[in-house]
């Protein structure tokens, strides 16, 4: 109970308060309702930071919901100041807090239905619950180690510069090639992802590979051989200096929510708090090596960093969406983009656009590289009614993903305790938006895990819950942790 108080004084007082700019005249009335937003998130992210249980995939919604939609609005309505030029009227102001309270309300409305079918879930699991308890294969971890591997040799030397080149900013890496600005938005990221991702689940396979009941020499041999030269790569290809903070931030922490001491309630509240307060105070000066012509950093205010860098124009994009789909009308199709990214322009000329530029086109920015929140995204297919259904989904698959992973916690290599933590994070990305931009890397990620792991062979397995008692065994490995 005092840490239930603690945490909520701490995020439903003081550090709204402390973002508050000064406001003079009749308080707006999308002011007001936004302090209701602020209170929902600041409680919610409450009650995941003192649950008995882990939530991680709860965690991240309720963190990216209470810095992104509650501290910053607060923050730019109070001063009306915001990150872009773009100015929305009062109603439009209103409206825009309406709809993320909407999908707040919805997600939880989602959580809350998952709870009541628990019961039946634990009898009768569904597909979600029986992806999630698909284990890892040995020697198909194996081979996607020696496939990353094989990719590194491949793509690191012919890029210009080399892996320096990697060490040196986002900036460099887009001059040199890999990353471009084709059009198609499928085959922009492909160079640089299919070094990324199954380089870090090679590594994250190698951590929470299970002992085989037979004896593993040979594996045993090959992963003390492969783990250092999968830690090297990962360095190389998913540091922060030049991949974006969020993927980096979601590699970091997968591996950190992997280790087994951080697996307890106890040591994961901890470092969940740790993370938030990270988030608040550091994530705005991490994009120090975006770009090679480096500003001193200078250190300012939470308020002053919510109204000025454009990290935190979700609520604006917000606001420019509702204006544009005043103008504009919403568009059902416009859901397809996501869904079918891979197909090319030239043979759909039609296919939807990125949300996120097509907003910033319609304010007339020339810098076109915007959010687009999955609020708004989902708003512009069809109204309100989308933003309910989705967010209320979207609640009801991350109270099961995390109640498969507290349930699976103690059955070593299944893909709840790996998958689980990295969409966890992962979603701010998600989240963040658009969905176009981030759909192939975020394919990767899913697919990758589905190809190195096999289904439950018993029903049990999906079902029972795993002792956690004991310590679980995994694989004999130099390096005891799950984290770089």
């Amino acid at each position: 109970m005092p840490g239930v108080c603690v945490w909520a004084v701490v995020l439903v007082v003081v550090l709204p308060v402390l973002v508050l700019r000064p406001h003079h005249g009749p308080v707006p009335t999308a002011l007001l309702l936004q302090g209701v937003v602020v209170a929902h998130t600041g409680g919610a992210l409450t009650r995941v930071l003192t649950a008995p249980r882990v939530r991680l995939v709860a965690f991240g919604f309720w963190m990216f919901s209470y810095i992104w939609f509650g501290l910053a609005p607060l923050a730019q309505l109070t001063s009306d100041t915001y990150p872009w030029p773009y100015r929305a009227g009062e109603e439009t102001s209103f409206a825009a807090v309406a709809v993320v309270e909407l999908g707040l309300l919805a997600y939880s409305a989602g959580t809350a239905l998952a709870v009541r079918g628990a019961t039946t879930r634990a009898a009768r699991p569904g597909a979600l619950d029986r992806l999630l308890a698909r284990r890892l294969a040995p020697w198909r971890v194996l081979v996607l180690c020696g496939l990353a591997l094989a990719l590194a040799v491949l793509l690191i030397p012919g890029q210009p510069g080399g892996a320096v080149a990697y060490f040196t900013s986002r900036q460099a890496i887009n001059e040199t090639g890999a990353l471009n600005d084709s059009s198609d938005s499928f085959l922009q990221p492909m160079r640089s992802w299919s070094l990324s991702v199954p380089a870090f689940w090679g590594l994250l396979g190698l951590l929470r590979l299970p002992r085989l009941p037979d004896g593993d020499l040979l594996l045993r041999g090959l992963r003390r051989l492969l783990l250092p030269l999968l830690v090297a790569v990962n360095i190389v290809v998913n540091n922060p200096i030049s991949k974006p903070r969020f993927w980096a931030g979601t590699v970091l922490l997968t591996l950190l929510f992997n280790a087994d001491r951080l697996c307890r309630p106890r040591a994961s509240r901890a470092v969940a708090g740790a993370v938030l307060a990270t988030v608040l105070v550091v994530f705005p000066y991490s994009d120090y090596f975006r770009y090679d012509d480096r500003q001193p950093v200078a250190v300012v205010s939470m308020a002053e960093q919510f109204t000025a860098k454009g990290d935190y124009d979700a609520f604006q994009q917000v606001q420019t969406g509702l204006d544009y789909a005043r103008e504009k009308g919403v568009s059902p199709r416009s859901a397809l983009g996501p869904l079918l990214f891979m197909v090319p322009r030239s043979v759909w000329p039609d296919k939807p656009h990125d949300t996120g530029i097509t907003l910033a086109q319609y304010a007339g920015y020339d810098f076109l590289n915007l959010s687009a929140p999955l609020w708004i995204e989902s708003f512009l297919w069809a109204g309100p009614a989308a933003v309910a259904l989705v967010f209320c989904l979207l609640g009801a698959a991350g109270r099961r993903m995390d109640e498969a992973r507290d349930r699976l916690l103690g059955r070593p290599g299944t893909l709840a305790v790996l998958l689980v933590p990295a969409f966890a994070f992962y979603q701010l990305i998600f989240l963040r938006g658009s969905l176009l931009g981030i759909a192939g890397p975020m394919l990767l990620m899913v697919t990758v895990p589905l190809l190195i792991s096999r289904p439950a062979r018993q029903v049990s397995e999906l079902t029972a819950p795993a002792a956690l008692s004991a310590p679980v065994p995994h694989a004999s490995l130099p390096h005891p942790g799950g984290h770089l």
